[in-house]
């Protein structure tokens, strides 16, 4: 598909075939019409081809095929085999789209780093809810609004049982699938988190106690493990002025993915590095590798 202000949609490939891949990204990046979904490759071949078919898209039969034949890759895998997979496609010239967190352990979330910069390829991060109106509207309240202190949530039953209870997620739980989503709003409202204190058990309920740069300090609870009839998300800052809030049960995430899509096509044809890149990730690695030292 062409039009006046897409005149070459960015040819995708998606590595990955799982819940998220289909439910999500592939379905995205087939939409258009910033991008073309061009390859799906996953390391299972009948999912593989059972989801390109979907999504009329080629099913690569390798990583190499599926780098063959497009200029930026969305990864949709867990963080370790992304932390494997990404620095392949850098070498090969490929933009990436990046789920968080950047990989599982911070010298991976490093290497990955250190090759997108060796061959300065675009990248961005699949932090939807920065990508919705709603998000943005909050953070520009908060650049100028006087905080004492914060608080933030992020509390659902999703690891209890169902298609995010999986492998990664229940081993290394809320912190390291959740915590990014906080860190990054925390951080980006309330300035670098300088200081960063963690209690608590990840797999059940962990608190982050974060002092920020200038001295605020916001408070972060996160589970995936309690029985709720929808998940409870959000963040309020509370000054002389009174409350500032952001509530993720008002983001609409079919609201997300068309900015997202759109921001990921403009860096990748201007070669500019969107805000949200892999330097970013990186920063998000740190606290959480700080949080899970404790």
């Amino acid at each position: 598909m062409e039009t006046e202000d897409y005149p070459r949609p960015v040819a995708m490939g998606l590595v990955g075939a799982g819940p998220w891949a289909a439910t999500m990204h592939g379905p995205v990046l087939a939409a258009g019409p910033q991008t073309r979904l061009a390859a799906v490759w996953s390391r299972r071949p009948e999912a593989t081809a059972q989801l390109a078919a979907r999504l009329g898209a080629h099913p690569a039969g390798s990583y190499e095929e599926l780098l063959d034949r497009c200029e930026a890759v969305a990864f949709a895998v867990p963080p370790d085999a992304q932390a494997v997979l990404a620095p392949r496609a850098a070498r090969a010239g490929k933009a990436l789209l990046l789920e968080k967190p950047v990989a599982l352990d911070l010298d991976a979330a490093r290497a990955l780093a250190d090759t997108v910069a060796e061959h300065g390829v675009v990248t961005q991060l699949v932090l939807t809810k920065r990508y919705h109106h709603a998000t943005r509207a909050f953070l520009a309240a908060a650049a100028t609004f006087d905080t004492a202190g914060a608080r933030a949530r992020y509390l659902h039953g999703a690891f209890l049982g169902g298609a995010m209870a999986t492998g990664w997620r229940l081993a290394r739980g809320a912190l390291y699938d959740l915590g990014p989503h906080l860190l990054d709003l925390a951080d980006a409202a309330l300035g670098p988190i300088e200081e960063l204190r963690a209690c608590g058990d990840s797999r059940r309920w962990i608190e982050l106690t974060c002092v920020h740069r200038g001295g605020t300090v916001s408070q972060l609870s996160l589970s995936g493990a309690v029985g709720l009839s929808s998940s409870q998300a959000g963040i309020e800052l509370y000054g002389p002025a009174g409350t500032l809030a952001l509530d993720f049960g008002t983001i609409d995430h079919d609201q997300c993915w068309p900015v997202l899509r759109a921001e990921f096509a403009a860096a990748v044809r201007s070669g500019v590095p969107h805000d949200l890149d892999v330097r970013r990730g990186l920063m998000l690695q740190e606290l959480l590798d700080r949080a899970g030292a404790r």
